[in-house]
């Protein structure tokens, strides 16, 4: 198929949604099931807020940031049902999905210079289309002539509950720390002055709490094959 053929039989399928909405688990999905390719941004963010950290790099600092931006490479690679980070040849999958990585990652994305990088990045992934990108701005800023749009949200209670069931067997925490956390993950991305979290005009909103993810998947699955039909 050539590359114009691709595009005329494909669409691209941005999810937003504040932290842990299951917004990659849910994209990740609905990748495989249409036969696209799924990119986490997340993911993407995480690795450069490991990268800097490990450098000694603070996120305020601009220059010194856009220095070392030049010298990483990074890399998503999916293998079955997973899909593998590679930060400058180090599989880092595993290390970015910690607390102490979200909260990195938060602080490293109000940095209009990583974003810049990140999104540039994102939009040269997007161009052949056929693409499910998940994130926080995807709808609004990465993609905004996206074809299909999502807001997923869910409550702070379920979304704490959902991280909680996920982590805490790798961290010593409670869930009324991870409800603190998932509100305070809110408020800055809310805030920020970098393309802050908020849905897009033309997002489809939908409320997860209480649906299981086979649901949540089937629906926009649903919507994708009707919006490639038209």
């Amino acid at each position: 198929m050539t590359q114009s053929d691709h595009s005329r039989h494909h669409i691209n399928i941005a999810i937003d949604g504040p932290a842990g909405a299951g917004k990659s688990t849910v994209a990740r999905l609905v990748a495989q099931e249409l036969g696209y390719v799924y990119i986490d941004t997340g993911a993407m963010y995480r690795a450069i807020s490991l990268h800097m950290s490990r450098a000694g790099i603070q996120p305020d600092e601009a220059a010194a940031l856009s220095e070392e931006l030049k010298r990483v490479t990074l890399e998503l690679k999916p293998e079955g049902e997973r899909q593998f980070v590679i930060l400058n040849g180090e599989d880092v999958t595993d290390a970015i999905r910690t607390s102490e990585i979200s909260r990195l990652a938060s602080n490293y994305a109000k940095s209009q210079v990583v974003r810049e990088q990140l999104v540039h990045m994102q939009r040269q992934m997007a161009t052949r289309k056929g693409v499910v990108m998940d994130g926080r701005d995807i709808g609004t800023h990465v993609l905004p002539d996206a074809e299909l749009k999502w807001f997923i949200t869910a409550s702070v209670e379920e979304r704490a509950r959902r991280r909680y069931a996920e982590w805490k067997d790798k961290e010593n925490a409670s869930l009324e720390t991870f409800i603190q956390e998932i509100a305070d993950r809110d408020r800055q991305d809310e805030t920020r002055e970098v393309s802050p979290l908020r849905q897009a005009e033309d997002a489809v909103l939908l409320d997860t709490t209480g649906m299981a993810i086979a649901d949540v998947v089937s629906t926009i699955v649903e919507r994708a094959n009707l919006q490639k039909s038209w």
